[in-house]
């Protein structure tokens, strides 16, 4: 979708290819890791029901866990409410980094994002989950258009860094980093 490239933009770095390759293992580990030792313990233990809706994929992972670990679901409620926290947080961050890109950097424009989100996290946890997740899927999917057409038209720039770094790293050109 492009969004996390706002947040990586943020990094100061003398070579911002490096957090391209970084920002490519994060949907590996929450994907595929993640998302496939999940689908293992429920598969494994039996939990997976077919007929079950498919957006009650929480109480799903946590009647799985729950046959093994009883105490788990507890350890989910914290996980899942500190993940829909930082949900809105970072989608929030994101929304006013394109907000003062559309309409510059003031403190007028500041808090009017700022009331619209918080105005609009009310209507939304006033209304049907179906509706908000069928509202936020689509606007999702209409972001990722003109982030695969900015891909398309950045990919030689894109390319040609990528080269750079590869044969800097390979001649042993790159600075070490402190910790």
């Amino acid at each position: 979708m492009g969004s996390p490239a706002i947040a990586l933009s943020a990094v100061q770095t003398k070579r911002p290819v490096t957090e391209g390759i970084v920002a490519l293992y994060e949907p590996f580990v929450d994907t595929v890791v993640v998302c496939t030792i999940t689908a293992l313990v429920i598969i494994i233990t039996g939990t997976w029901d077919p007929s079950v809706d498919p957006s009650a994929g929480v109480q799903l992972t946590s009647a799985a866990f729950e046959s093994s670990i009883s105490w788990f679901p507890w350890i989910l409620t914290v996980a899942v409410v500190l993940f829909a926290f930082s949900t809105m947080i970072s989608w929030s961050y994101y929304g006013l980094k394109c907000w003062t890109y559309l309409f510059g950097e003031s403190r007028a424009a500041d808090y009017t994002y700022k009331f619209l989100f918080l105005a609009f996290v009310v209507i939304g946890s006033s209304m049907q989950l179906g509706a908000v997740i069928g509202f936020s899927d689509a606007m999702i999917f209409a972001m990722a258009f003109p982030n695969l057409l900015g891909c398309y038209f950045l990919l030689p720039v894109v390319k040609r860094e990528l080269d750079r770094y590869w044969a800097d790293l390979k001649a042993g050109r790159l600075e070490r980093t402190r910790a």
